[in-house]
């Protein structure tokens, strides 16, 4: 487990942080300075600060932790965070001047779509329009790790969904702190993953499959000074992608094989 702890100015000045160490999954937030003190809108895509991080336990968040969290997302903050496949860089599905500092960090141009993370099915039908054939589907798999490509509904964003095709990709994640994240925030979590393309842009429906950080300190180091939080739940990074579905014609379409394919193999 990584030290986690913030400095201090030594003179003390206002709206400084007091210095902390926060043990594995300690119960406690470090003292920090009010968020109102971060200007996450105007930030670029490399800080010259550090990422704030986080001690989460993986099965039993700290809600205390996860408010704090929760309080900087709906302030703009980007943030890298553990999900049920692989680690994800996101924000809140309502903040789109953090959508466009991640399309800049992952080479995306605005045509093209990003997933972002639901808290369950019934949450989807806000987002997207669901047929009865796909809601069976999803229902026998859902929650998992599983991308779907659907029909957007008006609250998803044009900066998030394919502008030709009007289609998003929603996942609805296995994971306890994802849940905790999404119960809290009351929004969607953009999810996607924490890679960035050697060259050129990243392909669409995040298909190229993330280099592998053998340990969170890895990732904590490649991300650190492009996102402001990043959250450790003790774990090392998983590496299976995403199983994705396009659900949006008559049939389901297998766009990449994932996480879990196999239990989706009687309906393709």
């Amino acid at each position: 487990m990584m030290e986690l702890s913030a400095k201090t100015n030594p003179q003390g000045s206002a709206g400084s942080v007091a210095r902390t160490t926060i043990g594995p999954f300690h119960n406690k937030t470090s003292a920090i300075a009010p968020i109102r003190s971060y200007s996450y809108k105007k930030s670029r895509p490399h800080r010259k600060t550090m990422a704030r991080q986080y001690a989460i336990h993986p099965q039993n968040p700290q809600q205390r932790d996860i408010d704090q969290i929760c309080r900087e997302l709906r302030q703009g903050a980007l943030m890298l965070y553990p999900t049920d496949t692989v680690p994800a860089i996101g924000c809140d599905l309502t903040a789109p001047q953090s959508i466009k500092r991640l399309r800049q960090i992952k080479r995306l141009s605005n045509d093209k779509p990003l997933t972002f993370l639901c808290s369950s099915l019934s949450n989807i039908a806000d987002y997207a329009i669901v047929s009865d054939a796909a809601y069976r589907l999803m229902r026998r798999v859902l929650p998992g790790p599983y991308t779907f490509i659907l029909p957007a509904t008006k609250l998803v964003p044009r900066l998030v969904m394919d502008p030709k095709r009007k289609h998003t990709g929603i996942r609805v994640p296995d994971s306890p702190i994802c849940q905790a994240l999404l119960e809290t925030l009351g929004n969607p979590i953009i999810s996607t993953s924490a890679n960035i393309p050697d060259q050129g842009e990243a392909p669409p429906w995040d298909e190229m499959d993330p280099k592998i950080c053998e340990t969170a300190a890895d990732l904590y180091d490649r991300f650190a000074h492009l996102v402001d939080l990043t959250i450790d739940d003790d774990r090392k990074p998983g590496h299976v992608v995403s199983t994705i579905v396009d659900l949006t014609g008559p049939e389901p379409q297998l766009i990449r094989k994932g996480a879990g394919w196999e239990l989706l193999e009687d309906w393709l």
